[in-house]
């Protein structure tokens, strides 16, 4: 079987169809253009330059185009890029297509679904339950498709979904240790707390900021969308204050993006659950193509740091 992108090590060659999924112009200090690029495969993704372009490359090497590149990888300030040494589109003829090059979720949209409305069931308070299904059958098709983020966890068809599924069986776990939680609360929480995603990302392929999502954001964005259902069905009281203020605090600090910090425990445990996901997702993912013996490549997100991966079983 051939080694996804993400699976080459330091030093070995590359030729290969990938997909861009990004795409930037850039200038170096001496004025000479380049482009910065994302490349995917099935693995994951990769960040490569393609030095001294010219206008026409703009166009050329643009987000969902696939294409053949030959290089070898190299390790820069701790994390592998492709170093490009060949590039041009796919030909029609050779038959490539974006499916074989975008990573999804290994479980169906119907599993995930399925694992989500068990949660929903779950719930005894009637108008939290019907604010999330409400808004949950309102873009369940985007819910089901989309990614949680264009980049470093959940950032592939399906994502967001797998995101919040993961994060209902951490969410049950901490509920059955604490019971004085409120499960209902923080059930709704997770399912809701990243619907706006559906707004502020394009979708699920070569995926990039609205512009919905760079003005207003999908925290925001969400706060509204909760407070349009709960008019909708006719719903008033603390519950709809309540999961505002959950999807408004969920990153937990001002410096991380969250208007609010969290001021109720659910808001509180929603934090830690959305941190623990995301985080473990990055380290399974950097640790999945890092050798027994050393140390994966830094990760930004994680205080640029790098993580041994122990010889013991």
């Amino acid at each position: 079987m051939t080694k996804g992108i993400t699976q080459r090590a330091v030093g070995e060659t590359v030729d290969t169809f990938l997909l861009i999924k990004q795409s930037t112009k850039g200038v170096t200090t001496t004025g000479n253009p380049f482009m910065s690029l994302v490349l995917q495969d099935k693995s994951g993704d990769i960040e490569a330059k393609l030095w001294d372009t010219k206008d026409e490359h703009e166009a050329m090497y643009a987000a969902e185009t696939i294409v053949r590149v030959g290089g070898e990888i190299h390790n820069y300030r701790g994390k592998n890029q492709l170093r490009i040494k060949s590039i041009r589109p796919a030909k029609p003829e050779e038959k490539k297509s974006i499916s074989d090059l975008v990573p999804s979720s290994e479980k169906s949209t119907d599993e995930l679904l399925e694992e989500i409305l068990k949660y929903l069931f779950d719930m005894q308070n009637p108008q939290i339950q019907r604010i999330t299904r409400h808004l949950l059958k309102k873009y369940q098709e985007r819910i089901l498709t989309f990614p949680a983020a264009t980049r470093n966890h959940h950032d592939y068809v399906s994502g967001l979904a797998d995101h919040v599924v993961s994060m209902l069986k951490l969410g049950k776990s901490i509920c059955d240790i604490y019971p004085s939680l409120n499960k209902d609360l923080l059930y709704s929480g997770i399912i809701l707390h990243d619907i706006g995603k559906v707004f502020e990302l394009s979708g699920p392929i070569s995926t990039s900021y609205t512009v919905e999502g760079n003005l207003l954001g999908h925290i925001s964005i969400m706060v509204t969308e909760i407070s349009k259902a709960a008019e909708e069905l006719s719903i008033e009281g603390e519950e709809v204050l309540l999961l505002q203020h959950m999807v408004l605090s969920h990153h937990g600090k001002e410096e991380w993006g969250s208007p609010k910090k969290p001021m109720i425990k659910e808001a509180e445990i929603l934090h830690y659950i959305d941190n623990i996901d995301a985080k473990m997702m990055m380290l399974d993912r950097a640790l999945e193509k890092t050798k027994p013996g050393e140390f994966t490549e830094r990760l930004f997100p994680l205080d640029n740091r790098s993580f041994y991966k122990p010889n013991v079983q």
